[in-house]
């Protein structure tokens, strides 16, 4: 399944939110859409899910129009959406009804997935008797029971500590093996990092970067190395403005030019007791301070 969204334009009255927003999402690949707050990522989303339609432009699978009928989704909001007062295996099974399951089935997949994500104990609790973390697990299930095509997890691994956390990764990548086509929205860079394959990254409701991750990182000029080494007092003395120290202790050397890599890569070595030297590659993380750029937040929360 190759999902796409072609020249998305959405306004609010007065209000631009979406100008010209595109991307391409495809099964078995998890894809990160990104952007500060207000950059238009939830009313991409909202488009995408048919909550409301676009004011121009079209949501695609495999190159016909998005039929809501026929494909389906699973979403995880950012926010609870769920009932509090109520039993959670009663109402995970009224909402993978209400997603078209029948009830035998229903009652079966909401079962299954209790047990995956060790929440079964908790099958007659009500809501508001878990903690933040056990009920985005419960929300998470309402997103999967009805095993849908496409998943939408936005800000997935709010409240979960790091053994939840871990379960979510596994359940996840599980999705991703069966060729599901999962959509990440999230300000946790170092997951969206691990997962996606392809990003796409919001400002002021245009896509300002998008394409594979890999390749974006290749682009970057490969001119600075990272230096961890014991003896790095005397390499910052030896390279002088060129060298500067980082967070975590190593060194970054911006180098005359790519091509000097090599040659500077075997002086070190020869000279110095080296533990580490190897290119540096940005992080997520600096690709989007750099995209996403430091404009003021929109206040609308679009």
């Amino acid at each position: 399944m190759i999902l796409s969204l072609e020249d998305i334009h959405k306004s609010f009255g007065p209000k631009k939110v979406l100008t010209g927003v595109g991307f391409q999402a495809q099964g078995g690949r998890a894809f990160g859409l990104l952007g500060r707050n207000g950059a238009g990522k939830t009313t991409a989303l909202r488009i995408l899910m048919g909550v409301f339609p676009p004011d121009s432009g079209r949501v695609l699978v495999d190159g016909a129009p998005i039929d809501h009928s026929r494909v389906t989704l699973g979403y995880l909001p950012e926010e609870r959406g769920l009932y509090p007062k109520k039993k959670i295996f009663e109402q995970l099974v009224y909402f993978a009804q209400l997603k078209g399951m029948d009830a035998g089935p229903a009652r079966a997949a909401v079962d299954h997935w209790l047990e995956r994500l060790d929440m079964a104990r908790y099958r007659d609790k009500r809501l508001d008797t878990l903690s933040k973390g056990n009920q985005q697990k419960i929300q998470l299930i309402t997103a999967l029971a009805h095993d849908p095509q496409i998943i939408i997890l936005d800000e997935p691994f709010s409240g979960l500590d790091p053994v939840n956390a871990m379960l979510l990764k596994d359940v996840v990548k599980e999705q991703i093996a069966r060729g599901k086509t999962v959509l990440f929205s999230s300000h946790q860079m170092s997951y969206i990092e691990e997962f996606c394959d392809s990003i796409a990254i919001l400002r002021d409701g245009r896509v300002v970067l998008e394409g594979d991750l890999r390749a974006i990182k290749r682009d970057y000029p490969r001119d600075r190395l990272v230096i961890r080494s014991e003896q790095a007092a005397a390499i910052a003395a030896r390279y002088g403005d060129a060298c500067a120290p980082l967070e975590s202790g190593e060194l970054l050397l911006q180098l005359p030019s790519p091509e000097a890599k090599g040659e500077i890569m075997r002086t070190l070595t020869e000279r110095y007791d080296i533990d580490e030297v190897r290119v540096f590659e940005p992080t997520l993380g600096d690709i989007f301070v750099q995209y996403a750029g430091d404009g003021e937040k929109e206040a609308s929360g679009l």
